[in-house]
């Protein structure tokens, strides 16, 4: 059976975008990923600056359609433009949490925590195409 919860739409541009905001992480967004990198967040793989339709998140682990924004300043009075992007991914079966740049910097043990507590309390998404060989 087909996931035809697939978001759509993810060009060659967004995919060069997100390759370049690999190599420009912000301090936060850089102490997060050392911390979520290779499996060390309870076995979960977590892919950043993840092209995923018109969108390019944070930090995704797809595995549970779990969506992790580290949000700075920019994001100050984009509120509205964050929910409907909300929105459209929890339209896509994906959860998002968000969390300030002070928050990671200041309070990381807390936000690992959560995330991992968000992540356990998922269930898995149905895997179309069998286990991998």
């Amino acid at each position: 059976m087909r996931d035809t919860r697939k978001v759509r739409g993810t060009t060659p541009d967004i995919i060069a975008a997100a390759q370049s905001l690999r190599a420009e992480m912000t301090p936060a967004e850089s102490a997060l990923w050392e911390a979520i990198r290779r499996k060390q967040l309870a076995g979960l793989r977590f892919r950043r600056q993840y092209p995923v339709g018109p969108f390019i998140l944070d930090f995704c682990c797809p595995a549970r359609r779990l969506v992790v924004e580290v949000d700075g300043s920019a994001h100050d009075g984009r509120e509205e433009q964050d929910e409907d992007r909300t929105i459209r991914l929890a339209s896509h079966g994906y959860r998002v949490l968000r969390f300030r740049n002070d928050a990671v910097l200041g309070r990381l043990p807390t936000v690992l925590r959560r995330i991992q507590e968000e992540a356990s309390s998922a269930p898995l998404p149905p895997n179309p195409g069998g286990p991998k060989r």
